[in-house]
């Protein structure tokens, strides 16, 4: 288990990682544009992306 949870995290930074690498321009201006948003929007997003993903992975597994 300990060893699916380590690829699972290494594939989050590969993903995270994409957008900077291939534009990073804009994803400043993304990440300055999401730090003026209120808290209540951020964890609204937060927990539709949570979701979104759990629905996901269960359709997939």
């Amino acid at each position: 288990m300990w060893q699916e949870l380590g690829i699972a995290l290494c594939l989050v930074l590969v993903l995270e990682g994409i957008l900077p690498f291939l534009c990073p321009r804009h994803w400043r201006g993304a990440v300055l544009q999401a730090a003026r948003l209120p808290d209540r929007r951020l964890r609204l997003m937060g927990l539709t992306s949570m979701l979104l993903g759990t629905a996901l992975l269960y359709l997939l597994h």
